[in-house]
């Protein structure tokens, strides 16, 4: 699980270092993994961007970028941006 966490970020962090986003189909579909698979890939992913200095925002919670107020749509299970 580890190496598909690291995997994921690093293409994630190559594409734009600032703004990521982690969705369900990216997660579940994608990767082919079960729900509880699932919450343990977004569990490290977010221990990992937290220790990058990154803001972690799950599905449902509100955030602010670039002075908007958004909330994270049903469809993204990780929101992460650089503090």
């Amino acid at each position: 699980m580890k190496g598909l966490v690291e995997s994921v970020l690093e293409e994630k962090l190559n594409s734009n270092d600032e703004f990521i986003e982690i969705s369900f189909f990216e997660v579940r579909i994608k990767n082919n993994l079960s729900k509880n698979d699932s919450f343990e890939f977004i569990r490290l992913a977010r221990t990992k961007l937290e220790n990058l200095g990154y803001d972690v925002y799950l599905t449902n919670s509100k955030y602010k970028y670039k002075g908007e107020e958004h909330i994270v749509p049903e469809n993204e299970l990780l929101i992460a941006i650089k503090s």
